[in-house]
């Protein structure tokens, strides 16, 4: 083989995508670049149909495609063709074999994640998206990244064809980010693949399609980094910040920043927890979050009122927060937020005008996130030293007829106004540090305690916090409260309604003190600890 042929048979393309995305334009650019390209079934037949001329992988292999397409490009024309390096040995090899090497491949998978999302699915159906050739084409050229370039990437064509144009080759460094995407892809698809068929069963020899069991023996997690952090919770601790790549993009880690310097470790933190926070309410919501925890939480018709008054619910604390609203946000809402100085603001939409003023202030980090459907039901992870603690979300359940679940524990039982109180209290409760105090009017915080080792402690911090105000007001608890004490604090400031687990040993005791003080007391028989 001479030096002027092994140029000519160099400059040849293997393509087999699943995503036809832009491969028209590709295959055009390549084919006016002088590439000679080798194509499977679809893939060959939309290049063809576009007037691409096209060698078909069963004319490279002499061996038809067999199986309903399961093997076709499993064959050394195809690997050795792939993975012959730069060495007279290999060369000589692939002339004495007639085998004629490749310089680019062009792959992406068969849809399995898209397939197993669909409802009904079942596990045959499943199977057949399981690419098996795609995959080992693309570790094949990745691992022989040195000589050769791999694209899984529909996104990369336009980079491909630019460096092709403008040197005549692809470099060496952008090979390697291309192996770098490839092997990351595939270990992404044989993670989903491992995850979904970990959670398959048989039943009465038949397979059945994958349970939902929250806890599978083995389960892979694919992290892709959106970004390097300036420092994490403070400054001499590096960080990074990534995203979970086996679902669709949601939550902080989807969001769109529309504005501001980049976020901090803290900041992601304080954003989630304004997130999750304001994700629970069904009516207008907004929340001013501080050091990872609520200062203030306010529903109201309208979303400049409930902002207006989750601020005001801890003035002071709020000053330099993140502000969590659930509904779009609207320019008036907007200007409330520029009058003072807040750190970031996430919401799932904003309009143009809310956009422009928010703009005004050159700093203040503004994120959306779309939908909060997908955010409510993910599974909550926690670090430990050599391995992780995973658990599902503290879900509240459906709210609609929560009272039927509730049991009034006292005498006298809340009026409608009290019971409106308890519920949203309840659902701040769950937002807050353990042992968790809330104090609550009229839907909006007056006091909030939280992150303390005692419970009484973080009752009398939440009506230190409220003053006057706790006179009329309900009392959150998110666990039982094991003495009297902390009612008796209440009683004293005038809380007239209380909103607890139940459960204490003591139980009796603490319904006593409500029934002497008039407090309305219900249990909810599930406590919120949060740590």
């Amino acid at each position: 083989m001479t030096e002027s042929s092994m140029k000519q048979d160099m400059k040849r393309a293997l393509i087999s995508v699943s995503d036809k995305q832009g491969l028209i334009e590709f295959g055009r650019s390549l084919q006016e670049l002088g590439y000679h390209l080798v194509s499977t079934g679809g893939t060959a037949q939309a290049l063809e149909d576009a007037g691409i001329g096209v060698e078909r992988v069963e004319q490279v292999t002499g061996f038809p495609e067999i199986l309903g397409g399961r093997v076709k490009t499993l064959h050394p024309k195809i690997h050795g063709g792939i993975l012959a390096r730069d060495l007279p040995e290999d060369q000589a090899q692939l002339e004495q074999l007639g085998i004629k090497p490749f310089s680019l491949v062009v792959v992406n998978l068969y849809p399995f994640q898209e397939t197993i999302s669909k409802p009904g699915v079942q596990v045959k159906e499943a199977l057949e998206k399981i690419d098996i050739g795609g995959p080992s084409m693309l570790r094949a050229a990745a691992k022989n990244f040195p000589r050769l370039a791999v694209v899984v990437n529909p996104n990369r064509y336009n980079q491909v064809i630019e460096e092709l144009r403008e040197q005549g080759k692809i470099s060496l460094s952008t090979r390697l980010e291309l192996a770098q995407e490839a092997f990351s892809h595939t270990a992404q698809y044989d993670a989903a693949i491992a995850n979904y068929l970990s959670m398959a069963a048989v039943q009465e020899r038949e397979l059945v399609p994958p349970t939902q069991e929250k806890f599978p023996t083995k389960k892979l997690v694919p992290l892709v980094k959106i970004s390097d952090l300036r420092y994490g919770e403070n400054p001499h601790q590096d960080a990074a910040f990534y995203r979970d790549e086996s679902v669709k993009p949601y939550g902080v880690a989807g969001a769109k920043q529309f504005n501001g310097k980049e976020l901090s470790f803290n900041n992601i933190l304080d954003v989630h927890a304004a997130l999750s926070t304001v994700a629970e309410f069904e009516g207008t919501a907004a929340v001013v979050i501080k050091h990872n925890t609520p200062s203030g939480v306010s529903c109201d018709a309208r979303l400049v009122d409930a902002y207006r008054r989750a601020y005001e619910a801890d003035s002071l604390a709020a000053y330099g927060g993140v502000v969590g609203l659930n509904r779009t946000v609207d320019q008036e809402t907007a200007a409330a937020m520029t009058e003072t100085f807040l750190e970031a603001v996430i919401a799932p939409d904003y309009t143009e005008e809310a956009l422009a003023t928010l703009r005004g202030k050159k700093n203040l980090r503004v994120l959306s996130t779309g939908d909060f459907a997908a955010f409510r039901d993910e599974m909550n992870v926690k670090r430990v030293s050599g391995g992780f603690l995973l658990q599902e979300s503290d879900r509240l359940g459906d709210l609609s007829n929560w009272r039927q679940n509730i049991k009034v524990a006292t005498k006298r039982s809340p009026s409608e106004a009290e019971w409106d109180d308890l519920l949203f209290s309840w659902i701040v409760a769950k937002h807050v540090f353990s042992n968790a105090i809330v104090l609550a009017k009229g839907r909006q915080t007056i006091g909030i305690g939280g992150g303390q080792v005692s419970r009484v402690a973080s009752a009398k911090i939440a009506v230190a916090k409220a003053g006057e105000l706790t006179k009329g007001a309900v009392m959150a608890s998110d666990g039982f409260f094991p003495f009297a004490d902390s009612i008796e604090h209440a009683a004293k400031n005038g809380i007239t309604a209380v909103i607890q687990p139940g459960g204490s040993i003591r139980d009796e005791e603490v319904i006593a003190a409500a029934d002497a003080a008039g407090i309305a007391m219900v249990f909810t028989g599930r406590r919120h600890f949060k740590h």
